[in-house]
Parts: structure tokens; sequence; C-alpha cells
């Protein structure tokens, strides 16, 4: 029951700190897309969701498959219309080796069009194979890379914008890997950035992106169970959820 009640205040405050309206009438249609290698994905899905529902009104639609590989292409970006039904889509998703141009493109349609995107970690590799530029433009960030597992204290850089709202300027992040960002694209914006251990240089860890006509937050953390299952880390995602899909700005 304690953590019950913790999660109402957490909704509570989310819904009532001052940085914009937020309209929870209507439930937001999340479609999850998540599988391939290197992480728990079964954990992650499960917590994520069940966290993120219990902080903002979201109606999930789960596409996990893959199994471990490392470059799965799914069946599902064959229809031309397969975000048609949903308010944001959440990669959470690890094929580094996928790299056919035309595959990326079938996924990007829909998010140049309009529909919003949470990009979570290793999707920020998804697809780094690819010689094309065309997802990382989308991501935001560019990176092929990233530093050993560390817990890395951050630093906010914008804290009036309201994805931000009460998240501790202290933060440290639970053990995680710090991705090497190589570009920042001119759409995005840093909110966040974490130092690295081994060449001090800052590197955005949450940001926000402008892909054609959507809205995409992003993080690089997101590696171990204990960053997914952190409560600070689930505040910040249901506030990006909330703000790329309009209902918090």
């Amino acid at each position: 029951m304690r953590h019950f009640f913790l999660a109402l205040l957490s909704l509570s405050a989310l819904l009532l700190s001052g940085c914009g309206k937020t309209d929870v009438t209507d439930p937001i249609r999340a479609l999850l897309i998540t599988g391939g290698c290197c992480h728990d994905y079964d954990f992650q899905k499960k917590t994520l969701s069940t966290a993120l529902s219990l902080r903002a009104p979201i109606e999930w639609t789960f596409v996990h498959e893959g199994g471990d590989s490392k470059d799965y292409q799914s069946k599902l970006f064959d229809d031309p219309n397969w975000a048609d039904e949903y308010d944001i889509v959440v990669h959470n998703e690890c094929y580094a080796n996928t790299a056919d141009p035309a595959y990326i493109s079938k996924i990007l349609k829909a998010h140049k069009a309009g529909t919003p995107a949470i990009v979570i970690h290793c999707a920020m590799h998804t697809y780094r194979a690819a010689e094309v530029d065309d997802w990382r433009e989308f991501l935001g960030v560019t990176t092929r890379r990233h530093d050993h597992q560390s817990h890395y204290p951050t630093t906010i850089v914008d804290p009036s914008h309201p994805i931000i709202g009460d998240f501790p300027a202290d933060w440290v992040s639970p053990m995680d890997e710090l991705y090497i960002i190589e570009k920042f694209w001119p759409n995005a914006k840093a909110l966040v950035t974490g130092k690295s251990e081994q060449s001090g240089e800052s590197h955005p860890v949450f940001w926000i992106n402008q892909y054609g006509k959507a809205r995409v937050f992003g993080t690089t953390f997101g590696h171990t169970n204990d960053t997914i299952a952190n409560p600070e880390f689930q505040d910040i995602l249901a506030r990006g959820i909330l703000w790329a899909t309009g209902r918090l700005n």
C-alpha cells in the first residue's frame, strides 16, 4: 500500500507542477516497441508500463520481438499506417546491425508526419550500422559508443522546461552507461547532461528534439534494471510522454 500511495503522490505532483497545463481527460494510446540484444526487455516492458501508467493516463500496446538479435527487421512497418492508432511510440529496442535505408525510412515516415516518440537508451545505437543519418536526425543525437557502467552525476541545463518539473538538481544515475554523443542535431535541445569519467566531457542524457511535425524526448540512460525501476527516472519519462503528446507545455 505504501508504494500505491507514493505513486498517487507522484501523480499529483506531476500534474500540479507549475510549468504548464496538463490535459488528462483522455487516455494516451502508447505503442512500446522493444526487443533485441543486451538488455532485460521483459523486465523493462513490465516495469515501465506499470510505473508510467501510475503517473499518466496511458493505455499500452506492446510489440516485443526479435529475440536477442542485433539485425532484426519487424514486419510491423510493412503497413504504411502502422502508427495511425497511437498517440505516441516509445522506442526501446536494440538492433545495432540493421542497416537497410528503405526499412528505416518506413519507420520514420510516420514520425516525420507527426507521431511523437520517446527514445530510450539502446534506441540510440539501433541502426548504428546504417550509412544514412535518417534515424540519427530523428533521435536528435549521433552516438556509436559508451563509457563504462557507473553512477553518473547529472546537471540540469534547462530548469525551466516542463519536462524537468521537480527532477532533482543533484540526481545521480543508478548503475548505467554514459553514451558518447558525437553530434547533437540542430533541432535538439539538451535538458540534462552527464559527465564522462574518462574524458571529463559532458554529454546530453535527457533532451528534446523536433523531427518534422513530431516532438521527440530522449534519454541515453536505461541500461540496467535499477535505472528502469528508479522513481525519478520514471517521473521524467512520464513528463516526457505528456510533453511529447502536447499535454504538458
